[in-house]
């Protein structure tokens, strides 16, 4: 049985990670859209790097479930 420091500790780092993946993704994706205009021509280009962008910053609400559980678990 965990604490409740424990629960809330859990429930701020996936809160926390997941809002900050939020922004970051609206950033990206914006950005992109902003240089698609700009330059339609590298479409394709932006749009890799910015599903690379992506993918990485999708990690960040992973990494802070795993960490959740691990809290949870102690």
């Amino acid at each position: 049985m965990i604490g409740s420091v424990g629960l809330l500790a859990a429930a701020l780092a996936v809160g926390l990670g997941a809002l900050g993946a939020g922004i970051g993704n609206g950033l990206i994706v914006s950005k992109t859209v902003e240089g698609i205009a700009r330059q339609p021509e590298l479409r394709g280009a932006l749009q890799t790097t910015m599903f690379i962008g992506v993918a990485l910053v999708e990690a960040l609400p992973i990494i802070a479930t795993v960490i959740a559980f691990i809290v949870m678990n102690r």
